[in-house]
């Protein structure tokens, strides 16, 4: 027999701070993103609580008298669970716990949870088991403390739903062999880039949800998976693509996230090796995101970490059919320009006029110059080619429009 109940959305409040080194804005575009988690997730944030503190409480994150304020409003609302925008310390998830008496997530938490949900692959489970693992492991106290009375719903996908699992000793085995599974996968998939021959590589890097997998879809003419959600790619994928007479591997990975866990950093190691063993990078940007920018450098800090940093790269701008900026009155002599009045021609100048820095301004969902895109990798690839089969430089054609 179907069942046809709906499944109740599980409702949560999210808690933040804003300190010196994150200001009211850019605390408040974290709890948005920290929104879109949790609806990725299969939930709903119900309220917002923000605190100014000079930093973080360390026994229970926000100051007593504002827990107690969150703690009102749950109870009042019947709200089962909080999810806070950083990653909170075992200490001090079981204080807030005591408090609020309530499901308690940090981000970390979440995003792992969203992996757990997305992972199909038998190299992708792994990968995420390993990092469940890792954040679990000192925080195994308050887990089996707790247990009995949770029941399941986001945050508690994966390992260490039963008591058994919640003993350090066969974490730590766990740990170990899951380590040793990824190390036998990675052997074989660098054996699997090595049969590659000598095709150039271009790897596609970027924040999460800027349509990385669209425009892999449109260049590529396959089918990989992409939806307005974040992380909505976790597996490598990899597609061999011809522009005019070249031929190219082309790989979409999986996207960045401020605050990206470290345990997803060095479980999904492989993922970024595709990164480091590739010829050309193409860092696509959303550029309708108000705070592309800061996306920008949270993907660059990565590359840096992986030593990817200075490899030939190309800008890829997407998303241009939802720019949208303020403008200013010819008359109005007092606001000041700022980057919010820029147009895409000016963003297009302050980019491409920047030294070796190539640019491409895109819509992958449109359509929109995806000839000027494919124009700007064929140079790119063309002149890797030629390094590497200088003796086939006849070949090569002249791209016309």
């Amino acid at each position: 027999m179907i069942d046809y109940t709906v499944k109740e959305i599980e409702k949560a409040v999210i808690i933040g701070v804003i300190t010196q080194q994150q200001d009211e804005s850019k605390s408040k575009e974290y709890l948005d993103e920290l929104d879109f988690l949790i609806l990725t997730a299969g939930g709903k944030a119900v309220k917002r609580f923000l605190q100014k503190l000079e930093y973080p409480n360390p026994k229970t994150y926000l100051g007593t008298g504002k827990l107690e304020e969150v703690s009102d409003y749950i109870h009042e609302h019947k709200i089962s669970t909080a999810i806070f925008d950083d990653e909170l310390s075992p200490g001090q998830m079981r204080n807030i716990e005591k408090i609020l008496d309530c499901k308690i997530l940090d981000r970390t938490n979440l995003i792992l949870d969203i992996f757990a949900q997305r992972a199909k692959t038998s190299y992708a489970v792994t990968q995420v088991e390993l990092a469940q693992y890792q954040y679990l492991l000192p925080r195994l106290t308050r887990m089996w403390t707790h247990l009995s009375r949770q029941k399941g719903g986001i945050g508690l996908r994966g390992p260490g739903e039963t008591e058994i699992e919640t003993d350090r000793r066969i974490v730590r085995d766990k740990i170990t062999l899951l380590r040793n599974k990824l190390i036998k996968i990675d052997k074989q998939m660098a054996v699997q880039r090595k049969n590659r021959g000598k095709m150039v590589r271009v790897a596609i890097v970027g924040y999460t949800n800027v349509g990385k997998s669209t425009l892999m879809n449109l260049i590529s003419k396959s089918d990989v998976f992409a939806e307005n959600k974040l992380f909505a790619t976790l597996d490598t994928t990899v597609r061999k693509v011809v522009i005019k007479n070249i031929p190219f591997l082309m790989t979409d990975t999986v996207g960045f996230i401020r605050k990206l866990p470290t345990q997803l950093v060095e479980s999904f190691k492989s993922t970024l090796d595709e990164v480091r063993e590739a010829d050309l990078i193409l860092h696509v940007v959303d550029i309708s995101h108000p705070s592309f920018e800061d996306h920008i450098a949270s993907v660059n800090t990565i590359l840096q970490e992986i030593e990817s940093d200075n490899k030939p790269s190309i800008m890829v701008f997407n998303k241009i059919d939802a720019y949208q900026h303020e403008t200013i009155d010819e008359d109005d002599l007092v606001t000041e320009k700022t980057k919010i009045h820029y147009t895409l021609q000016e963003w297009e100048q302050t980019y491409m006029n920047k030294e070796n820095e190539k640019a491409v301004f895109i819509s992958a969902l449109k359509k929109t110059n995806i000839e000027g895109f494919r124009k700007i990798v064929y140079n790119a690839v063309k002149e890797i080619h030629i390094s590497r089969f200088p003796y086939n430089d006849f070949l090569y054609q002249e791209y016309d429009e």
